[in-house]
């Protein structure tokens, strides 16, 4: 027994250092290529500039435009994930049979499944289309068919987190509510909600973060033209999106331009990183009120 023990210690520990090395291996590759580049490009202009076009012949490298594509594209995915998931939660946590919240919440789960080009290319021939008729001046790429799709993807992510934290409250609330003739909305609604309010909030950041990074959705249904914008309707280019478009191959390995994706990678794990320590710092604060 001992000798397993030690075997599968050691096999944690291999997968651990792994994870380690391996992000090290990322920030390393991520700042030595950027710091190449901010040697040719000012770091004042690459934050302050609105304009991005490091690929036209007046080049200009200002990462705004693009972090406004990505912040358009991941408030409206948020917008419409946050009330369908804590919907889907709160109703799965609280009001759900049994053995109907076992079957429904695999199959919502399935949607984190489905290949992030499907989801592209249905925003694209689907939802666009559809928001033509609603909004003749949409353009064929835009933010918000993006969004929405983005939205519908991240929903299993809030549901799912948020459900687990409202299971995780303790029963004694829900009894002490119940005694005191509270219903099961007030019940649901003014004590599960607010105790389990800190791992909701994490189901929450974790899911911008997911639309943060998201790829293919964008760079099929957003468009590839830097914007600065806040019209949704517009067509906007997010860094996930200009990242594939430079990768494609056109641009000669080891220039200017060619680096401009590892800024804007740097930017981009910037972003989230610090996301998901808040994330870290919350739900650690939310241990320590029940322990």
């Amino acid at each position: 027994m001992k000798i397993r023990e030690k075997i599968i210690e050691g096999g944690l520990a291999f997968s651990a250092l792994i994870t380690v090395l391996t992000t090290i291996g990322i920030i390393w590759v991520l700042l030595s290529q950027s710091l190449v580049f901010f040697k040719d490009v000012s770091i004042v202009e690459f934050l302050t500039n609105p304009e991005w076009t490091p690929l036209f012949t007046n080049k200009n490298y200002g990462i705004l435009s693009l972090l406004s594509g990505t912040i358009l594209t991941s408030s409206i995915a948020i917008a419409v994930a946050l009330p369908i998931g804590l919907t889907i939660a709160i109703y799965l946590s609280e009001y759900a049979p049994k053995g109907f919240r076992t079957y429904v919440k695999p199959m919502l789960e399935i949607l984190a499944a489905v290949p992030t080009v499907v989801y592209g290319f249905f925003a694209l021939t689907i939802v666009t289309p559809y928001l033509k008729t609603i909004f003749p001046e949409i353009a064929p790429f835009n933010a918000l068919s993006a969004g929405i799709v983005m939205g519908i993807m991240i929903i299993p992510m809030i549901s799912s987190l948020s459900e687990d934290a409202l299971f995780a409250v303790p029963k004694t609330l829900r009894d002490a509510s119940y005694g005191m003739g509270s219903t099961r909305y007030q019940t649901a609604f003014k004590v599960l909600v607010p105790a389990a309010s800190s791992g909701i909030i994490v189901s929450i950041i974790l899911a911008i973060s997911r639309a943060i990074g998201e790829t293919m959705i964008v760079a099929i249904a957003a468009g590839q033209q830097p914007n600065m914008t806040m019209n949704p309707l517009e067509t906007v280019e997010t860094i996930t999106a200009y990242i594939v478009q430079v990768s494609l191959g056109d641009v000669p390995h080891g220039s200017i331009e060619y680096r401009t994706i590892f800024a804007a990678g740097l930017t981009l794990f910037i972003f989230t990183f610090i996301l998901n320590n808040i994330s870290f710092y919350i739900r650690r604060k939310y241990q320590e009120r029940y322990e």
